[in-house]
């Protein structure tokens, strides 16, 4: 990896940018992105697009990565100086207490805080076995008091997020970060977008972070209308099996073996002709690849595959291990070849190319 990429990593999942508050993830993309963009559009939703304009009466070709991060809100301050929080995106309790996290107030000030709860010591041993409830879970910041919280510029709203440094495991190919989900879908739009940007093409070039997908892709919405492509991609994180207890039933997928291609997930059932070209071309150029299933979650090419008219779209996604935590782990070979696997297929795909995958033929 190059240090411009390690770099353009670091600078992502350092962001913060919980659903609704996806600026600092935003500034990012537009940092990399607007050299290489004929324009940069952003729709109300704060859901942001590099432009990349082809021939009059060229396809359109979008390629999207969510901004945001599985996070939290501010909604309450105790009398105590305790901050009582909302989940936005999907949280499974037992992964949370004692968990570090930084809450950024509406000035900008960032403060260190811990998600805390009562000790074992004082639990019955019925509670014990059972999952702790977030709704008694709390933030401690080191405050005595609801007005010392107030006065270090806290208020309900201001947005809470994991906090988990970035580092390469051990010299190894292994990544870990806080939001790979999914800052490494954005980092490949992103790359995909300069790499081709520089390329004479027959389609116009739309790479674009989305806004709140981690609760209900809500920003692929309002960005696909914006942009009103031919053919979408979601470009995304997807459920490694790697690990010890997973069966291959639940996820099958192996860190190092190359991007998933998602045949089907609860928001949508891929496009039969744009899957069957995808994978033509990896078999093609030997990228490898995985087919996966997620019965259980979904991505924004639930939203943009029923925009407009219908628009073919499909979700090409990198494997990664625990998410929706504070760690989540990647593996550095399957980012290059989405990235690889991504970049030679838009480039594939002129006018009559788009008109075949849409229409048959």
């Amino acid at each position: 990896m190059t240090k411009e990429e390690d770099q353009l990593l670091i600078d992502l999942v350092t962001a913060r940018g919980v659903p609704g508050n996806e600026q600092e993830v935003r500034e990012v993309f537009t940092a990399f992105a607007e050299p290489y963009a004929d324009a940069m559009l952003q729709d109300g939703l704060g859901s942001i697009i590099a432009e990349k304009k082809g021939p009059e009466e060229a396809s359109r070709i979008m390629f999207a990565g969510h901004l945001d991060e599985v996070g939290f809100m501010v909604t309450r301050i105790t009398d105590e100086g305790f901050i009582k929080f909302q989940t936005l995106g999907g949280w499974w309790n037992q992964v949370l207490l004692g968990q570090q996290v930084e809450v950024k107030t509406g000035a900008g000030e960032l403060l260190h805080g811990v998600i805390g709860s009562k000790p074992p010591h004082v639990l019955t041993a019925a509670a014990r076995k059972k999952p702790y409830k977030i709704e008694d879970m709390f933030i401690d910041i080191g405050a005595t008091s609801a007005d010392e919280v107030k006065d270090w510029g806290v208020r309900p709203g201001d947005m809470i997020v994991p906090y988990s440094p970035y580092r390469r495991l051990n010299d190894s190919k292994f990544l870990l970060a806080k939001a790979w989900d999914n800052r490494i879908g954005v980092a490949v739009a992103l790359e995909v977008f300069k790499k081709l940007s520089a390329e004479d093409l027959d389609n116009s070039l739309y790479a674009v972070g989305n806004v709140q997908e981690e609760v209900g892709l809500r920003g692929a919405k309002t960005a696909t209308n914006v942009v009103q492509p031919d053919i979408s991609f979601a470009l995304d994180t997807g459920t490694a099996g790697d690990t010890p207890g997973m069966t291959p039933e639940e996820a099958d997928s192996k860190l190092g073996e190359g991007p998933q291609v998602i045949i089907y997930d609860a928001s949508m059932i891929a496009h039969k002709e744009l899957r069957d070209f995808v994978i033509d071309v990896a078999e093609e150029l030997d990228i490898p690849f995985q087919y996966t299933v997620i019965p259980g979650g979904g991505t924004d090419a639930g939203s943009q595959h029923v925009s407009g008219q219908g628009i073919p779209s499909l979700a090409i996604t990198v494997p990664t291990r625990y998410l929706h935590s504070h760690s989540s782990i990647i593996h550095e070979d399957d980012y290059h070849n989405t990235v690889k696997l991504v970049e030679e297929v838009v480039r594939r795909l002129d006018k009559e190319t788009v008109e075949k995958i849409t229409y048959g033929g």
